[in-house]
């Protein structure tokens, strides 16, 4: 599960890439540079930039937090969809935020400790429309959403299993088919905010809560099953409802924006996700089940890269040499926990010891790293 955040209906989502940043104050008479940069001052309560105009194409965000939170910087369009973002940017920190946009208006948002609307300033984008499109990343988009469209259209049937478990009141099964049910939810999460609320009606846990937001979907479950051990009324009319929002889900595949970079940018925020929390055992605190969430979010995060890889290959030949060989050994360390490949029988998370975790969090880590370099390889900056 991700963070709880605002849908994401991305249009063209850009390369992130750590940078430096020169103090901005807000010009509201000023355009972007001539390389598209604008800065942006994110604080508390300001959200102070460098420019209020801007030429279609590439846009990039340098962003300073000054702010005593972290925070989350978006552009976003005038109906509220997210053309780029990048979240939990810890005080003082800088980050680099590219996107290509097309001709329209749109506003750059700052949130303070990534919640609210946030603080946030106009920004006009004229001229011609987005950089050229390469053949090769539009295939490579098409064979992931080919990808998600198959993990969906095979979750359902698993979620049946245990869904109906539940509404029979078997506590025993429903147990068994809960983390199968979850691998093909957990293998698209690169792409899972391209497919707008589904996230927070499925697979939030208690404490990812909006105020006044009801608690729904497999968390919610497995809390009834592991550790109360009970199926009431409740929990069954809560299956049926996540049968539902997981329909839902098969649907908006179909119309999901999905970008070349926000699939590189995706796998990359995941398994930065993977090597800070979900290594904890807070995902299935539970059930802990966490191992099997992790490889199915490394197989999603490998699949962006497989298909990405031949552009970014001509790009970037040596950072594909090391994505290889990081991917290569991620899948040994997690391989160590379960009795074969292709089994998803992996060792209950609650007895690996702490050095086991922190040793899978620098396997994870050492892919990160130059994982978070696929973006600007694959378009080429």
């Amino acid at each position: 599960m991700r963070p709880l955040r605002h849908p994401v209906l991305a249009v063209l989502t850009g390369a992130l890439a750590l940078g430096g940043l020169t103090a901005c104050t807000e010009k509201s008479d000023a355009k972007a540079g001539e390389d598209g940069t604008i800065g942006v001052t994110a604080a508390d309560t300001a959200c102070d930039t460098t420019a209020k105009t801007a030429k279609a194409g590439k846009v990039t965000l340098a962003i300073a937090n000054k702010g005593k939170r972290a925070t989350e910087v978006e552009i976003v369009m005038p109906d509220g969809r997210i053309v780029s973002e990048k979240e939990n940017i810890g005080p003082g920190v800088t980050y680099t935020l590219t996107a290509e946009v097309k001709a329209g208006d749109y506003e750059i948002a700052c949130r303070p400790g990534m919640v609210g609307h946030g603080v946030r300033q106009k920004l006009t984008v004229s001229g011609g429309g987005a950089a050229a499109r390469d053949p090769r990343l539009d295939a490579a988009v098409s064979a992931y959403r080919d990808y998600a469209q198959d993990q969906a259209d095979q979750t359902l049937p698993k979620v049946k299993v245990f869904t109906d478990a539940i509404r029979a009141g078997d506590l025993a099964a429903a147990k068994k088919a809960y983390a199968p049910s979850r691998i093909g939810w957990e293998r698209t999460e690169p792409v899972a905010e391209s497919f707008g609320d589904i996230d927070p009606k499925t697979d939030t846990r208690a404490d990812g809560l909006e105020k006044g937001q009801k608690w729904t979907g497999w968390h919610r479950l497995e809390k009834a099953l592991f550790a109360d051990g009970r199926i009431g009324a409740e929990e069954k009319s809560l299956a049926t409802r996540l049968d539902t929002d997981l329909k839902d889900w098969q649907r908006r595949v179909g119309r999901a924006v999905i970008t070349p970079t926000s699939m590189a940018n995706g796998a990359k925020d995941l398994l930065d996700e993977v090597a800070t929390g979900k290594v904890t055992g807070e995902e299935e605190r539970y059930s802990h089940t966490d191992l099997v969430d992790f490889k199915a979010n490394v197989e999603g995060a490998e699949k962006a890269y497989t298909l990405l890889k031949p552009v970014a290959k001509a790009h970037d030949a040596a950072l594909v040499r090391r994505l290889d060989a990081r991917f290569a050994a991620l899948d040994k360390q997690l391989d160590a926990y379960r009795p074969s490949a292709g089994s998803y029988a992996f060792t209950s998370y609650d007895k690996v010891k702490e050095a086991q975790r922190k040793k899978l969090s620098d396997g994870v880590n050492a892919l990160a790293e130059p994982l978070s370099k696929l973006a600007a390889a694959v378009v080429g900056k």
